[in-house]
């Protein structure tokens, strides 16, 4: 599949962004994708994203994750660990995005986590603002949520089409 650059220098960077604001969420509904053979990864570095049992492991941590995030002992996503797991799984899904798209996965590496990065930081900022002002963090992080779950099927759709 041969992409034009300018899907190429959108969808990456919001799936990573993506990332940024829920770390597993993109990497579940990526192996769904490359599951239900949308995205191919069957003989790349990436054949285990396609894989049933990546599929249902990606999605338990993604909605541990959903759930988790909501709880007041949580770490912030700024703090070392959590950072470099977004900055982490940013990258992974920008290479296996990459590989499914016959891309290059160094592009797609860069990308994803400059917009893991960006997500990171811009969701920490907006959610610690929007929650001060609501008193109410409660629903500001389901929008979070929805605006992570949204971003990650656009960009793989964006690129599972191209």
């Amino acid at each position: 599949m041969a992409m034009n650059l300018t899907t190429w220098l959108l969808a990456f960077p919001v799936l990573g962004f993506a990332t940024g604001l829920r770390t597993m969420t993109p990497m579940a509904i990526l192996c769904w994708f490359a599951y239900f053979k949308a995205l191919p990864l069957d003989g790349t570095w990436g054949f285990w994203a396609a894989n049933l049992i990546s599929a249902i492991i990606f999605t338990v941590l993604a909605v541990g994750e959903l759930i988790g995030d909501k709880l007041p002992r949580t770490p912030d996503r700024t703090d070392v660990v959590p950072l470099l797991a977004r900055l982490f799984f940013g990258a992974l899904v920008g290479g296996l995005a990459a590989v499914g798209a016959a891309g290059s996965q160094f592009e797609g590496i860069l990308l994803s986590l400059i917009g893991a990065a960006a997500g990171t930081f811009v969701g920490f900022m907006f959610r610690r603002f929007f929650a001060h002002h609501h008193g109410n963090d409660l629903p500001v992080a389901l929008g979070e949520d929805a605006i992570a779950i949204l971003f990650a099927l656009l960009s793989l759709r964006m690129i599972a089409t191209t």
